[in-house]
């Protein structure tokens, strides 16, 4: 599961990375889509940003330079951030995906829900190996009265 969540951020950070190249450099975004701004900012760059927190942290978790439970802990924390973020963008997306249709885009979906189906896989994987490593019986003794 590590090196999935490693994989995950990594296309993560070359997606969003794509997207805020194109808008940094184009000044456009990329797909023909709406930008979505954020403190001014457009989306993808924050997104980069989250994906970036989560492959790094995943590399030093993979080569053993961070203990798991600090990993998953902080893996977990950022990816629900971006559920959150990557899900409100998606919400304000709705209204033109239901007029449009899954036309209206390039990939189908907006990037933002493309970007909040990989915060969930990864969040979920995350919270999974989180809970598998550091639930009852592993490593702590339950006490019997």
């Amino acid at each position: 599961m590590k090196k999935t969540i490693f994989i995950l951020g990594l296309a993560g950070v070359l997606f969003a990375g794509y997207l805020s190249s194109i808008k940094l450099f184009a000044k456009t975004c990329a797909f023909g889509e709406p930008c979505q701004l954020f403190l001014g900012y457009p989306a993808c760059y924050f997104g980069f940003v989250m994906f970036l927190l989560i492959a790094v942290c995943s590399y030093r978790l993979n080569w053993g330079k961070v203990e798991e439970k600090t990993a998953f802990k902080r893996i977990s924390f950022v990816s629900f951030l971006g559920i959150l973020f990557a899900g409100y963008f998606t919400l304000r997306e709705l209204p033109r995906l239901l007029e449009k249709g899954f036309g209206a885009y390039f990939f189908g979906l907006p990037t933002c829900s493309l970007g909040l189906i990989f915060f969930a896989l990864i969040f979920a994987l995350a919270l999974k190996s989180f809970l598998a490593n550091n639930g009852p019986g592993n490593g702590e003794r339950d006490i019997e009265e």
